[in-house]
């Protein structure tokens, strides 16, 4: 995230459009949180398949659209320290602790 939009970047989560939350729920996300600290952003979402959930996401023009829009509060991912492995979208986390 790029320093200095953290405030914006809040204010347009408050106000997500209502068409891309959705398109969220249609492709499958049945919860769905980001977390931020500083620039840095924490998201986690429960869906049966992932890649398929994302898959629909992005072929829809809903999405490229508010990723347009959101593109202001991004920097350019720097692989040096954020490097993608193969087949990634974006950086993965696998979860090492669960207690319902």
């Amino acid at each position: 995230m790029r320093p200095g939009t953290e405030e914006a970047y809040d204010q347009a989560h408050k106000e997500v459009w209502p068409e891309m939350l959705a398109l969220l729920k249609r492709a499958g996300i049945s919860e769905y949180s980001i977390f931020r600290r500083d620039q840095l952003l924490f998201l986690t979402m429960q869906v049966e398949n992932f890649e398929e959930t994302w898959a629909r996401i992005e072929a829809d023009s809903v999405n490229t659209r508010w990723q347009q829009a959101m593109a202001a509060y991004f920097a350019p991912p720097d692989p040096a320290l954020d490097p993608l492995r193969p087949g990634e979208r974006f950086p993965m986390m696998r979860e090492v602790f669960y207690m319902p």
